[in-house]
């Protein structure tokens, strides 16, 4: 039985472009994640079965942390080498991400939590299977 370790984030480059959000790997490739985030009032309930993906930006937006939320196919050098982090969440365990920011695990779903006083940047939350891809920022007012 293969078991996942949890991942500590890196900083990693971000760039917000029309179309999308860019991160890049510290092994210098990037992903896009693909449509201009729709606003969405925090707590964020994600739909059921996706990966779900938190993106947490300083207040320039050039920089972040990237999450994989309960991942559990990429092995953990390969998120170690390129500045992903992972966290692991048994039903019901609430954890924090990053200042401000939890992730709740509730059967299939996750909820992503936002304290806006304690983040300086944004806080997207990226959704996705091989069927579609869903970008939100999470905001006090959408």
């Amino acid at each position: 039985m293969t078991t996942f370790s949890e991942v500590a984030p890196a900083t990693l480059p971000v760039r917000l472009v029309d179309g999308g959000v860019v991160v890049e790997y510290l092994d210098d490739r990037e992903v896009f994640y693909h449509g201009v985030p729709d606003p969405e009032p925090t707590p964020h309930t994600t739909a059921p079965g996706k990966d779900t993906h938190v993106l947490v930006t300083d207040e320039s937006e050039t920089s972040g942390v990237l999450f994989y939320v309960d991942e559990r196919t990429t092995e953990g050098d390969i998120l170690e080498t390129s500045g992903v982090g992972r966290v692991i969440l048994d039903k019901g365990e609430t954890r924090t991400l990053f200042a401000g920011v939890e992730a709740t695990r509730n059967d299939l779903r996750y909820e992503i939590d936002v304290d806006e006083e304690f983040v300086d940047g944004r806080v997207f939350v990226f959704e996705e299977d091989q069927f579609a891809e869903y970008a939100y920022e999470l905001t006090a007012d959408p």
